[in-house]
């Protein structure tokens, strides 16, 4: 982890490395040639490498970068939607999250067997989200109080592996939405 503040310049090819891995991983596997990442990032060799010393640096890091987006995302989404409405958009943001790793799945567990754990903190800061989503529904007297965030989470990760598509995935959300509504 980097702990001084990155240029400008420095930062956008992290990022841009970070969003090409994130897909390569996902598409590709764990074997994507790392010279390809950096070729379609933009990059030489040379920056990946002065950012992400290994293999599973960079994968640990692109999966925390999704889990970044995912959990951010709920402070945002309740500034622009009512509480119900935001709960909805982030099971919508879950579900592509979840999507992303399972393609980087072969990838993380590179990361595994290495000594690595890039989901240290991930369960905790998903419970976080989805909890400041619920306390805001419930204070707005439109979601249920008795449901914890865990249940909840553990709901869309079956959401997430029974769906066959996206459509039946977004009527399954749907159902739990209206599920979390009080009565």
């Amino acid at each position: 982890m980097e702990t001084r503040q990155l240029r400008a310049d420095a930062q956008r090819n992290r990022d841009r490395l970070l969003a090409v891995a994130v897909r390569a991983f996902s598409q590709g596997g764990p074997d994507v040639p790392l010279d390809a990442i950096a070729r379609e990032a933009g990059v030489g060799i040379g920056t990946l490498y002065r950012h992400f010393p290994t293999r599973e640096a960079l994968v640990e890091a692109a999966y925390r970068t999704e889990l970044d987006k995912l959990c951010d995302a709920a402070p945002a989404l309740l500034t622009t939607l009512p509480p119900d409405l935001a709960l909805r958009a982030w099971m919508d943001r879950f579900v592509d999250y979840m999507t992303t790793k399972r393609g980087m799945a072969e990838a993380l567990k590179a990361v595994i067997a290495s000594g690595g754990n890039p989901y240290a903190v991930s369960r905790d800061r998903m419970l976080a989200a989805v909890g400041s989503l619920l306390d805001a529904g419930i204070t707005a007297g439109v979601l249920r109080a008795d449901v914890p965030a865990a249940d909840v989470l553990t709901s869309l990760s079956g959401v997430t592996l029974a769906a066959t598509g996206r459509d039946q995935a977004g009527r399954l959300l749907d159902l739990l939405v209206d599920a979390l509504k009080p009565r």
